[in-house]
């Protein structure tokens, strides 16, 4: 049976019947310590090829270990299945899977209703240019950026608190971790009483409890990334902290940037902001409130003490934005001003326009990328993306 056993090839199923003993000494070389099975009878149940493109300990071994091999970039992949074999990657699923629940979870208890939006749009849902068109029978129609506006039309139908998990689509050609063609959207909305700061406290408490989950829950899977890349716990205050836009950008003027009060943040701005806050509070979360109207999408609601300013606000991550959220314009004629100014046709969302024209609650709300909240609580840039044909361009699946 040794010899038999030896000869099958690696990566192929099979069944195995023994029993299981503990051990005397600690074993280092397997995920299970204390234990070892005592094979009886050894079945092959589907072989695998005798040989591999990869082999599974080289793809799991640690970036820093430049003695042994590692497997390249190109080579994961072109061969993802058994990239996905990796016990780095069932841990990064697993970390996934919870920052859908804790997220579906905390939003279920507050009363939030889940809906299902579709993804085939009449019009750009951002009023922006990076959309995908697509064929639609004798007419054009378009994949959605954002569950936005029927997040919103929920809300005027008196559904008072939602969410969605679903497909967003983005097409930016960029290669950067930062950016997919298709992402997983998590997105809220919801109507508040007297102020949109309602609506902030309701998304700050829900990504503590997101993160207190994780790290409470998913320990194992957060130390199994942990041992192939390496990278720092993450730091969060409870309640979360919250400063507004003209905070963020005093606290850069006063470490050498030069920035005007309305200009927006860029990506190294970004960054070196989550660096200064985090020596200043110690959190890798943070809040920033009151954005420049001038930066934010037309449904933005405008301040209504100044018109410079916003309703709107962005929550971070370790220096990286990973929600963009605001009050939205519920009137009707200023929905339709705002539109113009931002240069999307009234023509394609006026559907949208005439929903808030029967009575809609104050509201606000925000969209969240499932894969860059995991990459950067586990603060691995990890780029294992699907590739299209030829094409660099990057889909989903972190």
């Amino acid at each position: 049976m040794v010899k038999f056993s030896a000869g099958i090839n690696k990566e192929s199923i099979i069944d195995v019947e023994g029993f299981v003993r503990t051990v005397d000494q600690k074993i280092e070389s397997c995920s299970q310590h204390d234990v070892e099975l005592h094979c009886e009878q050894v079945w092959v149940v589907s072989s695998a090829a005798p040989r591999l493109p990869l082999l599974i300990e080289d793809a799991v071994r640690p970036e820093t270990d430049d003695a042994l091999a590692t497997v390249n970039q190109d080579t994961r992949l072109d061969n993802r299945i058994l990239d996905l074999r990796t016990t780095t990657n069932q841990a990064i699923y697993r970390i996934e899977a919870g920052v859908c629940k804790y997220f579906r979870d905390y939003l279920m208890e507050k009363d939030f209703i889940e809906i299902h939006v579709p993804k085939i749009i009449s019009a750009a849902s951002e009023g922006g240019a990076n959309v995908f068109t697509v064929s639609y029978f004798k007419d054009k129609a378009y994949l959605a950026q954002s569950p936005q506006l029927y997040k919103q039309m929920a809300i005027t139908a008196d559904f008072d608190r939602v969410f969605t998990i679903g497909q967003v689509f983005r097409a930016e050609d960029s290669n950067t971790h930062r950016h997919l063609t298709e992402f997983v959207g998590l997105d809220l909305e919801m109507a508040f009483k007297f102020h949109y700061h309602e609506v902030i406290e309701v998304i700050g408490d829900m990504f503590v409890h997101i993160f207190k989950n994780l790290r409470d829950n998913l320990q194992e899977e957060i130390e199994t990334v942990g041992r192939q890349y390496k990278s720092e716990p993450f730091k969060f205050l409870e309640p979360s902290l919250v400063l507004t836009y003209k905070e963020g950008v005093r606290l850069l003027r006063d470490n050498g940037v030069d920035m005007g009060d309305e200009d927006d943040l860029s990506t190294p701005a970004e960054k070196l902001l989550g660096r200064l806050i985090k020596q200043k509070y110690d959190t890798d979360f943070f809040i920033l409130d009151k954005f420049p109207l001038a930066v934010r999408p037309f449904y933005t609601m405008p301040d209504p003490t100044d018109k410079k300013w916003s309703n709107s606000y962005d929550m971070f991550m370790r220096g990286e934005e990973i929600l963009s959220g605001a009050q939205r314009v519920h009137c009707p004629d200023l929905l339709s001003e705002r539109a113009k100014e931002k240069g999307v046709d009234l023509e394609h969302i006026k559907s949208y326009i005439d929903s808030f024209r029967y009575g809609a609650p104050p509201h606000a709300g925000g969209g969240i990328g499932m894969e860059r909240v995991t990459m950067l609580f586990i603060n691995t840039y990890i780029s294992i993306h699907f590739r299209y044909g030829e094409s660099n361009h990057v889909v989903s699946w972190t």
